[in-house]
């Protein structure tokens, strides 16, 4: 029997009528390649609270399978609470659960629920099995944790508390991805780890970013990105090669999808989709 694999893609809220529209059109054209689910991220400390949920609702207004993104970090049970009430009320059946990040000058810790596991526990008790919920991996160690070890049973309380799946942060050293998987197997956690993809369009970007997160750019691609300078073109060739291939690594060996981070652009995503030959529907 096949493994019945998952390719997802991500969003952010638009800040702008602009922003909308350019959303609508990248929506319109990732389309063509039928994505299992559209998720739509949550700003620190709640930052986008009604954008996502305005956004995760037109999404799922125009027939398609939406997934907010929710934290818990500087927010109240009683306004987890709220929101997600109102997400049932939509038929919204599937959601990733974060700690997420506390606005800037609120301390880490602000809030009623203090970790991701804490908001999947509060999600299960209060509305049992009617939302699906992802969480986030860290294959190369959340940036936070003191250890690897405590990063793996962090993850392992995750799911013990009630997830059903998880989606990593974004890598390109698929090693790490894997002893990830393997480790957390050998404490008894089975459930889906779907590896985040980010395509490479921009390098001064996805230096800053990956700094910020802790992913790690390899030296060899590091390099090669930082010779092409301004030449835009290079970087976007060599990176969607790059990724194109890691993607293949990874369900060759066995990854159980792919969710891919969009910067709220389609054709990074579709030209990666394109070379790693992911399934596109008939039509």
């Amino acid at each position: 029997m096949s493994l019945e694999r998952v390719f997802s893609v991500e969003f952010s809220p638009p800040r702008n009528p602009e922003g909308v529209e350019k959303l609508r059109a990248t929506r319109a054209e990732l389309a063509r390649v039928a994505p299992a689910y559209y998720s739509v991220t949550f700003g620190a400390g709640g930052s986008t609270r009604e954008g996502t949920l305005s956004t995760t609702l037109e999404i799922h207004g125009a027939g398609l399978h939406a997934v907010p993104h929710i934290s818990c970090i500087a927010s109240t049970r009683a306004s987890v609470r709220e929101l997600l009430a109102a997400y049932r009320e939509s038929g919204i059946r599937h959601l990733v659960a974060l700690r997420g990040d506390a606005p800037s000058g609120v301390a880490g810790s602000a809030g009623e629920l203090r970790h991701a596991a804490d908001l999947v526990e509060l999600v299960r008790a209060e509305f049992g099995s009617w939302f699906r919920i992802e969480v986030a991996a860290y294959p190369e160690i959340h940036p936070q944790a003191r250890s690897p070890a405590e990063d793996v049973q962090n993850f392992v309380r995750k799911v013990r508390a009630g997830a059903d799946s998880a989606i990593t942060q974004y890598f390109y050293n698929d090693d790490a991805y894997f002893r990830f998987v393997e480790e957390v197997a050998r404490l008894g956690c089975s459930v889906p780890i779907v590896p985040g993809i980010m395509p490479i369009t921009n390098f001064t970007q996805l230096a800053r970013f990956s700094d910020n997160c802790g992913a790690e750019i390899p030296r060899w691609i590091r390099r090669r990105l930082e010779s092409y300078g301004d030449d835009r073109a290079s970087i976007r060739a060599f990176g969607a090669d790059v990724v194109a291939a890691l993607c293949e690594r990874l369900l060759a060996q066995g990854a159980p999808g792919l969710h891919f981070y969009t910067m709220n652009m389609a054709a990074p995503t579709l030209e990666i989709w394109r070379r790693a030959h992911l399934p596109v529907p008939q039509r």
